[in-house]
C-alpha cells in the first residue's frame, strides 16, 4: 500500500521504476533508462518542492478568511431560498469572529446584486438587496443606498424596453421611407419587421452594451459604498 504525498522508486537490472501518489498528482509508472535517474531525481525535487509549497499556503490560510467563507456559505443557503435570520445567526457567533462572518456575507449578498437581464436575476438581486437590509440592522444610510440599488434594478429593465422600442421605431421608420420610394402611389405600406434589417442585430447589441456600462458603472459605485460600511 502507498501512502499519499510519498515518492517510490526501484531499480531492476538496468531498468529504473518511479512513482508517485498525491491527493493533487497522478502520475503512470515512468519506465527509463538508469543513465537519466539523475534527471529524474531532479524533477522530483522540483514537484516535492511545488507540493510543499501549495500545502504550506493551505495551512496559512487566515483564520478571519474561513470565518469569511463560513458566511459566504451561509448567504449561498440563503439565496437558495432557506429561510435563515442572518441576524441571529451573526450574533451566535463569538463576539470575536461576528466582524469577519458579516464581512463575508456581506461580500456573498453584493456579488448577487447584478444586472437583471432576466427575472431569476431580478429576484435573486432583490432577495440580495433584503439580505443586506437584514445583516445592517439600523444603519440607516446602508437602507438609503439599497433603496437606490432597488431603484436601478428597476429602472434597468425599464429602461431596456424603452431603449429597444426606440430602435425599432427608428429603423422601421427608415424601412418604410424606403419602401415608399419603391411603391407607386397611394398603396398601402405593409406591415414591417424592423428585426429583419441587416444592421439591426448589431445596432441592438451595441445599444445593450452602452446601457450595461452605465448601468454596471452605476451598481459598483454602490456596492462599493456598501462594501465599505460592513467591513
Amino acid at each position: 500500500m502507498t501512502e499519499p504525498g510519498t515518492f517510490y522508486e526501484s531499480i531492476n537490472e538496468d531498468k529504473y521504476l518511479l512513482w508517485y501518489t498525491d491527493k493533487q498528482f497522478s502520475f503512470s509508472f515512468i519506465k527509463v533508462e538508469q543513465d537519466t535517474m539523475a534527471e529524474i531525481r531532479s524533477t522530483m525535487d522540483m514537484v516535492m518542492e511545488r507540493a510543499a509549497r501549495m500545502a504550506e499556503r493551505a495551512e496559512d490560510v487566515p483564520a478571519d478568511q474561513e470565518i469569511e467563507q463560513r458566511g459566504m456559505r451561509l448567504i449561498a443557503e440563503f439565496l437558495d431560498g432557506k429561510q435563515l435570520d442572518l441576524m441571529d445567526l451573526l450574533q451566535q457567533e463569538p463576539s470575536a469572529d461576528q466582524m469577519a462572518m458579516r464581512r463575508g456575507m456581506a461580500k456573498a449578498l453584493l456579488r448577487n446584486i447584478v444586472l437583471p437581464r432576466d427575472e431569476l436575476l431580478m429576484q435573486s438581486s432583490t432577495t440580495a438587496i433584503s439580505g443586506l437590509l437584514d445583516l445592517a440592522g439600523q444603519a440607516g444610510d446602508v437602507g438609503s443606498v439599497c433603496a437606490e440599488l432597488q431603484q436601478l434594478l428597476e429602472q434597468y429593465s425599464q429602461h431596456k424596453k424603452q431603449t429597444k422600442q426606440q430602435l425599432d421605431d427608428a429603423i422601421r421608420a427608415q424601412l418604410a421611407q424606403k419602401l415608399q420610394t419603391q411603391m407607386e402611389e397611394g398603396a398601402d405600406l405593409p406591415a414591417i419587421d424592423p428585426t429583419m434589417h441587416p444592421q439591426y442585430q448589431k445596432e441592438w447589441e451595441q445599444a445593450k452594451a452602452n446601457l450595461n456600462e452605465q448601468y454596471t458603472q452605476a451598481f459598483d459605485q454602490r456596492k462599493e459604498i456598501l462594501m465599505q460600511r460592513f467591513s
